[in-house]
């Protein structure tokens, strides 16, 4: 599987779940908008079967290269980024991990048990990236029992590997000059911002403006009867000049921190 083909199927299993997202971008196509992507998320656990190395091969493998890496102590996870050495408009890939073991006995146990009772060899499959939740995840008994400790470890069981968020390059847009202008026309047209820490996170001085909107609502079947869970949101992004004259690249935790809680129910005013 080529660089293209595997951004391409992150999108569309991403669109799926989050039909929000693939109607922003044609709202925004509609006003003359050429969409670029400036990153792609992935979510994971750090049990070394499925952790940041297992899952950047797909990346490494299509030309990626690590960059920079960040903690959220908080949430108890670790990340990194990386950048396509080939192609320099390919978005950036931005990888992250829970902590299992900072996090309570239960809980590890729990994720120790899903992955013990998946068939191992899933595991090895290159593109294991693309394959959602590989373990049987479909109790909501065990998901709100996740979702007690860590909203993060709830939405991996339900909805596993996969793209949590794309992101737009609010810079390649030629119709908003400021990502507050982006906002206001997104919330014009009905869409619900992430307003954790502020609807843009970051400044100027950061070299880095993030928002969102708030994760879709999707129904998820399970053996209890079907629950709606936040799936995946739309992310936009607005990067500044560096000294050197060039866009900075990276990323900003304390950013990124307030970004991962747009999957968060109790942000959800419908649950």
């Amino acid at each position: 599987m080529d660089k293209n083909q595997l951004l391409t199927k992150l999108w569309e299993q991403y669109i799926e779940i989050t039909p929000s997202a693939l109607k922003i971008h044609e709202l925004l196509e509609e006003k003359g908008e050429e969409i670029l992507n400036d990153h792609i998320a992935i979510r994971t656990f750090n049990d070394k079967r499925v952790n940041i190395e297992v899952l950047e091969k797909a990346f490494l493998n299509v030309g990626y290269e690590a960059k920079g890496e960040y903690y959220f102590e908080t949430k108890k996870l670790y990340a990194k980024h990386y950048e396509n050495a080939l192609d320099k408009d390919a978005p950036r890939i931005f990888i992250s991990e829970l902590e299992l073991e900072k996090c309570s006995a239960e809980l590890q146990e729990k994720v120790q048990q899903l992955l013990d009772t998946c068939d191992q060899n899933v595991f090895n499959d290159p593109n294991l990236v693309l394959s959602g939740a590989v373990w049987k995840g479909n109790s909501q008994a065990v998901y709100k029992s996740l979702l007690e400790e860590s909203e993060y470890a709830a939405w991996m069981y339900v909805y596993g590997f996969r793209a949590n968020h794309f992101t737009i390059n609010t810079n390649a847009l030629k119709g908003f000059k400021t990502l507050e202008e982006l906002n206001n026309f997104l919330e014009a047209n009905g869409w619900e911002l992430n307003a954790s820490g502020g609807k843009i996170k970051g400044t100027p001085e950061q070299l880095l403006e993030q928002s969102s909107t708030l994760a879709d609502l999707y129904n998820v079947d399970f053996e209890e009867g079907t629950l709606k869970v936040p799936s995946c949101y739309y992310e936009f992004a607005l990067r500044y000049p560096m000294s050197n004259g060039e866009l900075y690249q990276g990323f900003v935790a304390s950013s990124a921190d307030k970004i991962f809680e747009s999957t968060d129910v109790k942000l959800q005013k419908t649950i």
